[in-house]
């Protein structure tokens, strides 16, 4: 699930602030496992904005931060495979956004050479603002210095604006589509398209 929209105002404070010091204005980085709490609020502020007319109203307001935080805890700190990462995009000491990075497990993938998009979130409150180009570039370089030849993104079909924002950085549809639901059986389906990009690739 994802977020990159509009909206020109500055996030409020989220998880703890890194160590003092000297800070850059904006920055992406590996994520600390003490910031699982603020990944958890970026992803819950997200999926609430891009699920809205997909997801019933009442399950999307249901989401709490509090229901992802151990999961996200549980990952910075056994990532398992070395190739699973986190990455944060920053706004001063505030987590703003963050990329779930791993080895693709789709069924047409080979793990050693797809990556994997797993979740790409940037806060409703810090759109528009580079934030979520910056993430996008550092996702490039991270898997290229992994060795991957090829990373993808599942990302919904009416999501307009996630899709345009990625085809504008390069992405494209590689022709898979899935439909996503709670189970088989459930009347809610979210239909998705596959972009991907060569991480190798230079201008």
């Amino acid at each position: 699930m994802s977020s990159e929209h509009s909206h020109p105002h500055a996030p409020a404070p989220t998880g703890d602030p890194v160590p003092s010091g000297p800070i850059a204005e904006t920055s992406v980085r590996l994520a600390l496992p003490n910031e699982a709490k603020a990944i958890a609020e970026v992803q819950v502020a997200a999926w609430r904005r891009s699920y809205r007319g997909m997801l019933p109203n009442e399950l999307l307001d249901q989401l709490e931060p509090e229901h992802f935080v151990e999961q996200w805890q549980q990952s910075l700190l056994s990532p398992g495979e070395a190739r699973n990462r986190v990455l944060v995009a920053l706004a001063g000491r505030h987590l703003v956004g963050f990329a779930a990075l791993t080895p693709s497990d789709d069924p047409d993938a080979d793990p050693g050479k797809d990556a994997l998009v797993a979740e790409f979130c940037i806060h409703p409150d810090a759109t528009r603002l580079g934030h979520g180009s910056r993430l996008l570039h550092a996702i490039v370089d991270t898997v290229r210095a992994d060795r991957f030849t090829r990373v993808t993104y599942w990302v919904n079909a009416q999501d307009d604006a996630t899709r345009a924002f990625f085809t504008d950085a390069g992405w494209a549809a590689d022709g898979a589509h899935r439909e996503m639901g709670e189970d088989d059986t459930s009347t809610v389906r979210i239909k998705q398209i596959r972009l991907h990009t060569d991480p190798t690739a230079t201008d």
